[in-house]
């Protein structure tokens, strides 16, 4: 019988944005840019809010494996695989900004109306609507108190229920209290293990192209400093995508 490479530890969404906010949880060179659209991330919300599983993490503790950033990962928990929930989330909730798969800096502003339950992708229209409450991130803030914000929106919507927007608003924070299930691999697992781990687990949607399992295999090769490399590459297509978009405009 195999000895088991890893274990699953259920976390609440709360910790997992404290993992965020304290840098505990980091991303590997293996990983792929952040590629998801906003009505993506909306519906990631809306999954939370109902209730609904969001699927697994993993999640991989090693002091020597490379980070996005030319780093090492110094004792933080590597996100080894789902990245793309993660990342929205922390955009969304936390109010972080993120460099999208055109390579630009972009907030991705999730709306939400306490009235009908609804989350949408803040656009003009929305922005100056009362019913709605412009950027999520707002009601995450720690700096945020919820009686003053139930206040504020009934003083901005008159006639309105206190109690039931109060109730809302306390059902959406409460979604950090949902759980998601982290698969923590061995911290025995070489670079190597870990890269076919998550090029196996992806390819079983057909989520990554020839081109992405290269990129994940060039960055984990330390022998060639494939980080570096990877990176140089990156530059190339980052700087692709900023031509083409000057020559389309």
């Amino acid at each position: 019988m195999s000895t088991p490479r890893y274990q699953v530890v259920p976390q609440p969404i709360g910790t997992i944005l404290t993992w965020v906010k304290s840098k505990e949880i980091a991303i590997p060179e293996i990983q792929r840019p952040f590629v998801w659209d906003a009505s993506k991330v909306r519906d990631l919300l809306d999954s939370l809010y109902q209730g609904f599983p969001i699927g697994y993490l993993i999640a991989w503790s090693n002091p020597t494996v490379r980070l996005k950033d030319g780093g090492h990962a110094a004792g933080k928990r590597i996100l080894i695989d789902g990245q793309q929930r993660v990342t929205a989330l922390m955009a969304s909730l936390l109010g972080i900004t993120i460099i999208n798969k055109d390579y630009v800096t972009t907030r991705i502003t999730i709306a939400f109306n306490p009235l009908e339950e609804k989350f949408e992708v803040l656009n003009p229209v929305l922005a100056k609507s009362k019913e709605w409450i412009p950027d999520v991130s707002a009601i995450f803030s720690e700096d945020v108190h919820m009686l003053n914000l139930v206040d504020d929106y009934c003083e901005k919507n008159q006639g309105v229920n206190k109690n039931q927007v109060f109730d809302v608003l306390d059902k959406l924070v409460k979604i950090q209290n949902n759980v998601v299930g982290v698969i923590e691999l061995s911290n025995e697992l070489d670079i190597e293990t870990v890269t076919e781990i998550f090029i196996r687990v992806n390819s079983q949607g057909a989520q990554l192209s020839q081109a992405d399992f290269a990129m994940s295999k060039i960055a984990a090769n330390e022998n060639y400093q494939g980080n570096l490399l990877r990176k140089a590459i990156s530059g190339q297509e980052r700087l692709a995508h900023l031509l083409m978009r000057d020559f389309e405009s």
